[in-house]
């Protein structure tokens, strides 16, 4: 009866094995796979265009939605990471340099705050690519001949944008796509 017992037990290691041999590579998208990257800006000073230059009370929202960055509400940074839309070709943000609110003496009532600092709205272009990454991750975007504009409003804090490359493409984010000079 043992050795009937035994018999199941050898089977039942014999198919976990074969199982596991089965798997592959591409049956899990590993934490360290490159996926769909985000835009990196960084900040320097207009005056010192070789030092990066902090943003303080920084924040960051998108245009026609209420929702802020994540991590990118009311910050000091030197560097912004923004995801762009995959279904579009152009992304919209607010960036907003010495954010504050001024509750105009009536903090119980938000009806009347007034937003305070310097709001500059920033128009990322660019085209989409579909590149396969895995079976188990499936494709990413890379964004190419990105493009980025500054609405112009007469009281700019942003005064000069420069790619760090022409024809600016975004695969990954380890390091900077463009310089935005304060």
């Amino acid at each position: 009866m043992k050795i009937k017992y035994f018999k199941y037990i050898k089977l039942s290691i014999a198919i976990l094995f074969l199982v596991m041999l089965s798997c592959e590579k591409d049956d899990i998208c590993s934490e360290g796979t490159s996926t769909t990257a985000r835009l990196f800006i960084e900040f320097y000073d207009i005056s010192n265009q070789e030092s990066l230059k902090n943003i303080f009370n920084f924040r960051v929202q998108g245009v026609g939605n209420e929702n802020v960055l994540s991590g990118y509400n009311i910050v000091t940074s030197s560097q912004v990471l923004l995801p762009l839309k995959t279904d579009e070709g152009i992304t919209q943000y607010k960036l907003h340099n010495d954010y504050g609110i001024d509750n105009n003496g009536t903090p119980d009532d938000t009806s009347d705050d007034i937003i305070t600092g310097n709001e500059d709205i920033i128009t990322i272009t660019y085209n989409t690519e579909e590149v396969y990454v895995s079976r188990a991750c499936g494709f990413k975007t890379v964004f190419t001949n990105i493009t980025i504009a500054v609405e112009n409003d007469g009281d700019n804090w942003i005064q000069l944008i420069q790619p760090l490359n022409d024809n600016q493409s975004v695969i990954d984010e380890t390091t900077a796509h463009f310089k935005i000079f304060h």
